[in-house]
């Protein structure tokens, strides 16, 4: 797994980015983002708190039965958003389904390509984004030192929850020191 190395944090395959109140982007403004690949090259991740009213059973009928509630996709970003990434959480990686690749403990991507029927009974879980979130060499290394994200870890529930309205507040508050206080803070700063 390669990282990348911002200020005094290590950003990691599997952490989360989570926006600060400063990011007012629409693409970003409120989000947690996972982090799927992070290399020399770029980063990728999907948001994991912006349920779209697309429900999978119409466009991947097949996998409608998988999801995780609820049965939307969700919009992952605004990359590629002509295309669909599976986030899986694995019941057992040594009994890892076909198409599947790990990015932190038992949650990785799943190749939509697979046959529903390869994989049913191997995934505890599975969410369908719509577009990702993609940033270019030492991109993300100068939003974050900008002051744009606070990275954090992640736990494997932050990708599958029923609803995930509350997921950047979540995310603040169990963490340490300062951080936990932001949780706090309005989303929107400049209506105070």
């Amino acid at each position: 797994m390669v990282s990348m190395q911002t200020g005094e944090r290590v950003v990691r395959a599997g952490d989360l980015l989570v926006a600060t109140p400063e990011l007012t982007d629409p693409n970003f403004a409120g989000t947690v983002v996972l982090m799927l690949d992070v290399d020399e090259s770029g980063s990728l991740g999907v948001v994991l708190n912006r349920p779209s009213s697309l429900v999978v059973g119409e466009i991947l009928a097949p996998w409608q039965g998988l999801v995780a509630g609820p049965p939307v996709c969700f919009d992952g970003g605004p990359v590629g958003r002509d295309g669909a990434l599976a986030l899986a959480l694995a019941r057992d990686l040594d009994e890892a389904p076909i198409g599947f690749r790990p990015v932190s403990g038992r949650l990785g991507l799943l190749d939509l390509d697979t046959p529903v029927e390869l994989v049913q009974g191997s995934l505890a879980s599975l969410r369908v984004f719509v577009g990702y979130a993609g940033w270019g060499a030492e991109q993300l290394e100068d939003e974050i030192e900008a002051g744009a994200w606070y990275t954090v870890g992640s736990e494997t529930s932050d990708a599958f929850r029923v609803d995930p309205a509350t997921l950047w507040r979540d995310v603040l508050r169990r963490q340490p020191g300062d951080l936990a206080w932001h949780s706090t803070r309005t989303l929107h700063p400049e209506l105070n």
